[in-house]
């Protein structure tokens, strides 16, 4: 039968049923005990009343046997009789004759030993004198039993089958009204199940059903026909409002779960299927809170547990938030509870708000903060220092030690305007009204200006600059403040980070792929890893570690990105190996023009192949000439 109808789950007439079955089979058990109990008591009376019969009828023989037979010949003649009956007879197991004064005159014991130890039943019977009437001696007969046995058998066998019988008659009627009442349960339990799926207007068919069952048909068909009508007239109008909610919740740039109080979730927005990576399968019908993040937590179990240990009121004025981690996005989530019109509490909403770039500046902030703090403490520290010193004790120092005294603050305060520079470009560059004045010029004249400005710093640290320009280039439609500042801080780098004694190579050039003027700086510093290439051009970013040690605000690399890649319409770009030395660059297509009466630059998309394209620098200057010339133009600064 079905599981649904088992013992566990099983109706109050499905009890009664196997209650009386139950009984049944005791009641049958008992009697058909009673009645083999009773069978083989009157058997064991019949079988020695049989056994005594036995005995008198021998006893009667053997006193005619004997009577005319001489004292001397009357045992033989006892023992050729006994021999006679028991070869006769299998279920008698021994004769014993005795005298008068119980003195054993034979026993046939001896010579049938094996079956005088099967005996279970013995009798005897007195000879007597037919003369005189006088008691002469016994006769005693002992019976195996055998028949007895056999009869036993064969009627306990009969009592057994007969209750066999009985029991399968009875199981047989009960499982037959058990189907035909499973059957009348299941038309029902159908019809409920049509109902709660919303098939309404359903009626179950039960004419050959118990009048009971028939009744109870009857109303459901008219209980169902009247939801039928309900439905119809409601269900559109509940159709319309839940689509008007869908589509709301849908179009919400938030995600949005929508879970009962049971924690299932009941509707998830598309963004919210996003932000979780989830799908419908996965999440509608599901509980929230075995929902895992990426590593591996049930990351809403703990705060729906918090949300509903929370008086309602509170978490109504007060929602609950917290953050989750799903990939690598950082998703804010907040619970609040749901209610239906009524103001009863129905479950509870989760909004689920992508803020990993909130987060992710929020840290870069916290960063160039902290980078500015200590970058701006050292030379106001420096110069506060020095200052007093020679404030307070300047004539007792030499000109060359006040002279050395200037110097450090004069590098100091070089310092701090280049931070404070920084600082004011990234705000002024970052504006979106900003449109730097473009005019032509030679990209040489500015490379040669950076050199200019930076052969202090490149003797500082016995560096030797190598520049190579391609001969011919055409000048150039560009901002020369932003290109210098850009290109000052790329060799400003590649000074900072390169052993004392190298080379720093400058190129400018064609580049290879599209009508680009392309710049880069070679230096032979650490080299900066695969995973930080992709972010070194982000604001407020520093690589730390213990191979970049270098202070600073984490603006230069991008104050460069700003400068190419939005003021002039280009690129920039890098290329490292660890231990190899780095590579900066950035590309300005030649195309640009300026319409001077909107003094707007109006760009010219590039070729759509030099997008992100990694330009490889060739250092060898054999493979870079132009007709058989060598366009390296070497300046060295020891």
């Amino acid at each position: 039968m079905d599981s649904k109808f088992s013992i566990k789950g099983m109706t109050a007439q499905r009890k009664l049923i196997l209650q009386g079955f139950v009984l049944s089979t005791v009641l049958i058990i008992f009697i058909a005990g009673l009645a083999m109990l009773n069978i083989q008591k009157n058997l064991n009376n019949g079988y020695k009343n049989f056994g005594q019969i036995l005995s008198k009828t021998l006893a009667i023989e053997s006193v005619q046997i004997t009577k005319d037979v001489p004292e001397s010949a009357k045992v033989d003649a006892l023992r050729a009789h006994s021999d006679s009956i028991l070869r006769s007879n299998s279920d008698i197991s021994f004769i014993e004759f005795r005298d008068a004064n119980s003195n054993v005159i034979y026993s046939s014991k001896d010579l049938y030993y094996q079956q005088a130890q099967n005996a279970k039943i013995s009798v005897s019977s007195p000879l007597v004198n037919p003369k005189n009437g006088q008691i002469t001696g016994s006769v005693m007969i002992a019976l195996s039993g055998k028949i007895i046995d056999n009869i036993s058998t064969t009627t306990r066998a009969s009592l057994i089958f007969a209750f066999i019988i009985a029991w399968l008659a009875v199981i047989a009627i009960v499982f037959m009204d058990t189907i035909l009442i499973t059957k009348e349960l299941k038309q029902l339990h159908d019809g409920v199940q049509k109902i709660s799926s919303g098939e309404f207007g359903y009626n179950i068919d039960c004419k050959d059903a118990s009048k009971e069952i028939q009744e109870l048909c009857d109303a459901f068909n008219k209980m169902s026909n009247k939801l039928n009508k309900y439905n119809e007239q409601t269900m559109e109008s509940i159709t319309l409002e839940r689509n008007k909610l869908e589509a709301v919740l849908m179009s919400i740039a938030n995600g949005v779960v929508v879970c009962d109080n049971f924690d299932t979730v009941v509707l998830i927005n598309d963004q919210g299927k996003k932000l979780l990576e989830a799908t419908d399968e996965d999440m509608v019908n599901s509980k929230i809170n075995q929902y895992c993040d990426t590593n591996g937590e049930l990351c809403f179990k703990d705060k729906i547990e918090q949300f509903k240990n929370t008086p309602l009121e509170e978490m109504e004025s007060q929602p609950l938030s917290f953050n989750i981690e799903v990939a690598t996005n950082i998703i804010r989530s907040v619970i609040s509870p749901m209610f239906s019109r009524s103001g009863d509490y129905v479950g509870y909403l989760i909004v689920l708000i992508d803020v990993t770039k909130e987060v992710e500046m929020d840290q870069l902030r916290a960063n160039f903060i902290s980078n500015v703090s200590h970058e701006l403490r050292t030379p106001v520290t420096v110069l506060r220092s020095y200052i007093d010193t020679l404030y307070n004790y300047g004539e007792d120092f030499d000109f060359n030690t006040q002279k050395e005294f200037i110097g450090v603050m004069n590098q100091e305060i070089i310092r701090l305007n280049k931070m404070v520079n920084d600082i004011l470009d990234f705000s002024r560059y970052e504006s979106q009204n900003v449109k730097p004045e473009k005019t032509l010029y030679n990209i040489i004249d500015i490379i040669n200006e950076c050199i200019e400005q930076l052969k202090v710093l490149a003797e500082e640290h016995h560096l030797v600059f190598s520049v190579m320009v391609e001969p011919d280039l055409p000048q150039i439609m560009l901002n020369k403040e932003c290109i210098l500042r850009a290109l000052i801080n790329i060799i400003t780098n590649a000074i900072k980070y390169s052993p004392e004694g190298k080379r720093v190579k400058i190129r400018a050039e064609h580049s290879r792929v599209g009508d680009y003027l392309e710049v880069s700086v070679e230096d032979q510093g650490p080299g900066i890893a695969e995973e930080y290439q992709k972010k070194v051009f982000d604001r407020f970013y520093r690589i730390e570690n213990d191979a970049h040690t270098v202070k600073g605000t984490g603006l230069g690399l991008h104050l460069v990105k700003i400068a190419v890649e939005k003021h002039h319409n280009g690129q920039v770009f890098v290329q490292s190996k660890l231990g190899e030395g780095s590579t900066f660059g950035f590309r300005i297509p030649f195309n640009a023009k300026i319409e001077e009466e909107k003094e707007e630059l109006e760009e010219y998309p590039a070729n759509d192949n030099v997008e992100n394209e990694d330009v490889e620098i060739d250092d060898d200057p054999k493979n870079n000439q132009d007709n058989g010339n060598n366009w390296e133009i070497s300046l060295e600064k020891h």
